[in-house]
Order: structure tokens, then C-alpha cells, then sequence
């Protein structure tokens, strides 16, 4: 008797929340219920109650001290905790420990164990953590991370005790499937050599450059995990904090990984505020995604990037033909170490700037008013 073939399973759009970085350490961490030590080893500040207070100064007014959790989202909340959002993904690029050794590295962020609540007020489903700042107080503090995350039933990728652990994905069950999560990371966005995971050392997944190479080993990496669908995003840490410019080498990569590799969502990180959107072949790349937190309010020297506004990506993906439905992009502010909603001059900014950038690809005001829309170049939004 013939075998039945398996009705096929029609499985919904998935819709999706990924932001860049969020650094809940040093001034932010001194905020919450249960603050670290404040003691730095920089070379601008000793106290990290040093940052708070330069924040301070510029807004004018004081920032809450025991705050709760969901502080630091504020309006964001709203975004990430809609019925309708799948699955959420940040950088989280702090380590969670009560480690002390400081790695000898300038800058060392560091939050109390005690405030994983941070995360779980945001619903927060998977960190990436490779990174140039998950190892700031040592593997002792990056294991450290791995088992606070655990027991917050938070997943994780890109960093583990082994090259096996480092490089396996983070899957986030959806129905229909599940969101495949990598994450992996460049010398090129600050990560020592020293932190590279080895067979059996702790530490991140870190590629050795964006050559054939490495889009081969990701391709191998990726065919191992992946299943009939599942989502994949591919969430690299890369290239210089300032600066619009797109490296060659990444954009050869980012296209790579797609082509050749099954990746149908590159989420890019390091800079500290947004770079180009690209969409290619069905695929989505956000090459930086920005800060989406971090305690940066008082530092002065980069106002024509607008390190104050951050953005929380929304692509709603059809998982069964790999291919981006359509992107909505939701605006904020960071003020008083708390993110709050853009005026109508921010906005326009953020819609100037993304514009600029952008390939193959245009942007435009979203229906709602709240958001910006991103689609395919001389093309409309598809229903989802």
C-alpha cells in the first residue's frame, strides 16, 4: 500500500520584535532594585552612580532610585508585550553577575542577578549574547549570565561553556515551527580573541573574519539545527559603535548567509545607532540595529548621530516561502533612563535617516502614525 502523504500545514505569518543593544549595566543597573557594586576601573568615571548623575544633570530633574522592572521600557512595553508579536530578541550586552574581576578591557558592564526581572518585564524571549561585553568580568561572569538566564526561562545564543554550546541556536517555539536564533560575533565590534569558545573552553562564537570561510561554517552550523519551518535569524555583533558606512565584507556576507546558508533574517548590532535596512532576496538586514538601552544620556561628543532614539524592528515573515511580508519600525527615546515616545521632529529624523540608507527598500510614514513602514522598493505592503 502506498504511503499517505502528510496534509500540508498552512502555518500564519510570524510576527517578530528584534532590537540592538541593550546594556542594562552600570548606570542603569544602579537605578533598579538591586544594584551592583557602583565601583568602575574606567578611565572617565569611577562610580558608575557617576552616570546616573551626568544623566541627571542634562535632564534636569532626578531619575528613580529602586525602580521597578519595567522602568526601563516604559513606553516600549506597550510594543513588546502585544498579543500579536511572536517572539522578542535583543542584544543583551551586559553580563549578569556578581563577579568582581573586571576584565582588563576600558569599559566593563556588569547587572545584579538579582534584576533579571528587567528582561521578564519586556517578555523578552532570547538574548544573543555574543558580544564584546558578555565576558566583561570573566568566563566566571559569562557562565554566570548562562544560568541566571536559564532559570529565568530566558533563552540564549552565541555564547556557552564549549564551541558546541556557543554556536547552537536558541529555539523559540511558534506555531506552526520555531524561531531558530544564532548568534556569533566579529573582532571588528570589539571582542578579544581571548573570548573565542573552543572545544572545550567557555566563551562566544566568534568568527574569524566574513570570508567564504565563515559562511561556510555557519551554513554547516545552521543545516545541522535547522528544521522544515523554522524561522532562522542570524543575529551578528559587528563593525565600529559610530558610523554609517556598510563594509563591502558585510554586505558580501549578509547576502551570502541568505543565498547560501538558509538565513532569512540578519540582525546586525554593534553600532550605536541605526544603519541601513536592506532587504534581499526575500530576505531582511538590518545591518545596526542601534542602542535600544543603555546609560548614555550624559555622555556628550555624538549628537549628529541621535544616540537618544532607538527603534524596535517589527518584520512579519512568511515562514513556509522564507520571504519578509512586510517591516514596521517602531520609534522611542531614551530619557531619564527610560525610553518614551518620539515627538513628530524625531520621527521625521529617524524616517530622513532610515530612508537615506536604505536599499531595495523605501520608508514611510506607518498607518498608525506610531511606526515607520519599510517596503520593497517601488512596491506595497503585503496583507499578513
Amino acid at each position: 500500500m502506498d504511503a499517505v502523504a502528510a496534509p500540508a500545514v498552512d502555518i500564519k505569518p510570524l510576527r517578530l520584535a528584534l532590537a540592538g543593544d541593550v546594556m542594562l549595566g552600570r548606570g542603569i543597573d544602579q537605578i533598579l532594585g538591586h544594584p551592583s557594586s557602583p565601583a568602575l576601573k574606567e578611565g572617565y568615571l569611577h562610580s558608575a552612580l557617576q552616570y546616573v548623575e551626568l544623566a541627571e544633570r542634562r535632564l534636569g530633574t532626578g531619575i528613580p532610585r529602586n525602580a521597578p522592572p519595567e522602568y526601563p521600557w516604559g513606553s516600549a512595553l506597550a510594543t513588546l508585550g502585544s498579543a500579536d508579536v511572536d517572539a522578542r530578541i535583543i542584544n543583551l550586552e551586559t553580563s549578569v553577575t556578581e563577579h568582581d574581576a573586571f576584565e582588563p578591557k576600558g569599559i566593563n558592564y556588569r547587572m545584579h542577578p538579582l534584576n533579571i526581572g528587567v528582561l521578564e518585564a519586556a517578555r523578552i524571549d532570547c538574548c544573543a549574547l555574543a558580544n564584546n561585553h558578555i565576558g566583561d568580568f570573566g568566563m566566571e561572569g559569562l557562565l554566570d549570565t548562562l544560568d541566571c538566564l536559564r532559570k529565568a526561562g530566558i533563552a540564549f545564543a552565541g555564547a556557552g561553556r564549549n564551541w558546541s554550546e556557543a554556536t547552537a541556536p536558541a529555539p523559540i517555539p511558534v506555531r506552526g515551527g520555531r524561531v531558530l536564533v544564532f548568534s556569533c560575533a566579529t573582532r571588528s565590534s570589539g571582542v578579544p580573541s581571548r573570548w573565542a569558545a573552543g572545544g572545550a573552553a567557555p566563551g562566544v562564537w566568534l568568527l574569524p573574519d566574513l570570508g567564504d570561510e565563515a559562511v561556510a561554517e555557519i551554513g554547516a552550523v545552521l543545516s545541522a539545527a535547522r528544521r522544515p519551518n523554522d524561522l532562522v535569524i542570524l543575529s551578528i555583533h559587528w563593525g565600529p559603535n559610530w558610523g554609517y558606512a556598510i563594509e563591502p565584507s558585510q554586505r558580501a556576507f549578509a547576502h551570502a548567509v541568505i543565498e547560501r546558508a538558509g538565513v532569512q533574517i540578519v540582525h546586525g548590532h554593534s553600532s550605536h545607532h541605526p544603519k541601513a535596512v536592506e532587504l534581499h532576496q526575500g530576505g531582511l538586514i538590518l545591518y545596526g540595529c542601534g542602542d535600544l538601552i543603555n546609560d548614555y544620556e550624559g555622555i556628550e561628543g555624538y549628537e549628529d548621530f541621535r544616540p537618544d532614539l532607538s527603534l524596535i524592528y517589527m518584520p512579519v515573515m512568511d515562514v513556509q516561502r522564507r520571504k519578509l511580508l512586510h517591516l514596521e519600525v517602531a520609534p522611542f527615546k531614551m530619557q531619564g533612563f527610560r525610553l518614551i515616545d518620539v515627538n513628530g521632529e524625531e520621527r521625521a529624523w529617524l524616517e530622513q535617516r532610515l530612508a537615506t540608507q536604505a536599499r531595495g527598500c523605501s520608508v514611510s510614514h506607518g498607518r498608525s502614525g506610531a511606526v515607520l513602514e519599510v517596503a520593497e522598493s517601488g512596491g506595497r505592503r503585503r496583507g499578513s
